[in-house]
């Protein structure tokens, strides 16, 4: 059995139960009367700017129901709606019941690492799940975080600044260590092509800034720690393109990993993988203790 079906089993048996749980709770949400909706346009103001989002809302949305919301973020110089394509979140939403807020930052570039001078996207974040929130049924327990590249970059700064409120990330191409960071564990699910060489996996990309200059594996360890792992990274390497790495006895369940991939350069792992069903998989997973 390959990687890719013993990770998906394994966490598929771990999330039903939680998934079937959020999907019978009661609504909470003062306003549920949004009709489902394919990827419309959304705006809102946040720290006195304009911003735009767009949301997903799947085809039998029953107004009652509280779903799980996921935050999928563009790489730099992108757009939501091709992240929209990219990532194919909106087309999984459909099939399990997701809602899916695929977010627009100002000029196509997230404000990561942070510059006073730019937009707070971290409170622009926060902004967007109240306004979908105030929309939508939402389990507010059940709020999670993807992004590609610049996008996983501002994915992992968000479990470090909003992880009250953001339950699991999982960056593709763009994990990062944003720390210090302070607050509860976040599980983190991250992948990285090792042939990536806008995003090398070993860091110290040349002739660039010192954001760079963080590997992956080093800012798995920062998550680990945080996590409160145990301190010894564990590699799973099979024969084929996959591998894993990942921590154990982590806090609070708060499991961090890597699926490593050969020969994937700078994009959404698709081949040997299918990243959205897994990134899903390990969401559902997941949920904050309210």
């Amino acid at each position: 059995m390959s990687l890719f079906h013993v990770a998906a089993a394994a966490l598929v048996a771990v999330g039903m139960s939680s998934n079937a749980q959020a999907q019978l709770a009661p609504a909470t949400s003062p306003s549920c009367d949004l009709a489902s909706a394919p990827g419309v346009a959304q705006r809102l103001s946040s720290g006195g700017r304009q911003r735009t989002y767009r949301l997903f809302v799947p085809p039998g949305y029953n107004g009652r129901t509280r779903l799980p919301l996921v935050l999928d973020l563009h790489g730099s110089g992108g757009t939501s709606a091709g992240q929209a394509g990219t990532s194919g979140f909106e087309t999984l939403a459909a099939r399990e019941g997701i809602v899916v807020a695929t977010l627009q930052a100002e000029d196509g570039r997230w404000n990561v690492p942070v510059r006073d001078d730019r937009a707070d996207d971290v409170a622009y974040v926060s902004d967007v799940i109240d306004h979908v929130a105030a929309r939508v049924c939402t389990d507010l327990a059940r709020v999670y975080a993807t992004g590609f590249s610049g996008g996983g970059r501002m994915a992992s700064l968000l479990a470090c600044r909003l992880n009250t409120r953001i339950a699991a990330i999982a960056p593709m191409a763009g994990l990062r260590w944003p720390g210090p960071c302070e607050g509860r564990p976040v599980p983190v699910l991250t992948f990285h092509g090792l042939a990536d060489r806008q995003n090398p996996y070993a860091g110290h990309a040349a002739g660039r800034s010192a954001e760079w200059l963080e590997s992956v594996p080093d800012a798995l360890a920062g998550w680990a720690r945080h996590n409160g792992c145990g301190l010894e990274v564990i590699l799973d390497d099979p024969p084929g393109p996959l591998s894993t790495m990942r921590y154990e006895g982590c806090h609070n369940d708060a499991d961090v990993r890597l699926i490593r991939i050969d020969g994937l350069g700078h994009s959404w792992a698709r081949e040997d993988i299918d990243a959205t069903v897994v990134i899903w998989e390990f969401f559902r997973s997941h949920a904050l203790q309210r």
